[in-house]
Formats: C-alpha cells, structure tokens, sequence
C-alpha cells in the first residue's frame, strides 16, 4: 500500500528495574549494541535503545538520534528511576495470569550452539530446545522476567512444513 509504504516496524518497549542488569544482558548474552541512551530526569526514567545495527552508528547525536528512529527491529528499554531499589519483581513478564504480551523473538544461525553458549553463561531457560513438542527453539528469560524466544529460520521452516 503506498500511503505505509515508508512505515518501518521500529520498536518493542520493555519496562526493564535495573539497566545495570538489563543492558549487559542484552549485550552480552544476545549480542546486542547499545545504540543510544536517552534520559528524562524531570520525568524520571531513561531510554535504552538496543538493536543489531546494519549500518554504522552515526557519531553525531542528532543525526544518531534520527538514525534510530528509522532502523526496524529495535528494543527499547525503559528504566523508571527508583525501581532498581524495589524487592520482588517490579513488572509483569505477559507470561503468568492474567496472560498478555508473550515474548519478543531472536533469530540465530543455530538453536543449540547458542544454547551451549547461554549454558556458559547461567542463563535461565523457560524452555530448552528439546522440550515439549515443539522441538528446536528455546525460551530464555531477561533480568526482569521476559521471556525470549530463540529460533532459528530453517528450524521454524522445517517444523511449520512437518519436516521436522
């Protein structure tokens, strides 16, 4: 349709406590880069953009800023100043009654290399790869609950036709 034909899917906003524990475990864990920052003190909370980016970053801040708000595909964490320092969990993860938002979903090359690689790494499984009955994709959580679903495109393929 041409009047959409410049619309890109932008950004999942994901409520996030702590970004001391949000933002490395996107980076480090999934490989994500963290593309700008952007903080709100008279409102009280940050923005953490994070994405896989196809094109160089660029250095400027406005033209950066522009740049992200372009890109597909993108996380936005926010972060709203205080909860860090609250017990328990602060955010419903969509997952636990009453059900909403579900997961966000990460491609990768291959499901069980980088389960080997999350194993390393401590992190916590919702679902590994070979359990259940959908076989060959996994559900990790984030530091605040978020369940990541992580696939790969010819598993997904293969499983959707029965040739699995």
């Amino acid at each position: 349709m041409s009047a959409t034909s410049d619309y890109v899917m932008n950004q999942t906003m994901l409520r996030i406590k702590d970004p001391a524990k949000s933002v490395p475990f996107y980076e480090q864990v999934l490989g994500m880069t963290l593309l700008d920052r952007f903080d709100f003190p008279d409102m009280a909370f940050s923005l953490y953009f994070m994405g896989y980016p196809a094109t160089e970053i660029p250095e400027d801040a406005g033209e950066r800023a522009k740049w992200i708000f372009e890109q597909p595909a993108l996380l936005e964490l926010t972060h709203n100043y205080g909860t860090e320092q609250e017990e328990g969990p602060t955010y419903h993860n969509g997952n636990d009654e009453p059900r909403g938002f579900g997961h966000i979903g990460i491609s990768v090359p291959d499901v069980y290399a980088a389960c080997e690689r999350f194993d390393d790494m401590g992190v916590e499984y919702v679902k590994r790869p070979d359990d259940g009955n959908m076989k060959g994709l996994a559900f990790i959580k984030d530091p605040d609950g978020y369940w990541i679903e992580i696939l790969s495109a010819g598993g997904l393929r293969d499983l959707i036709l029965g040739n699995s």
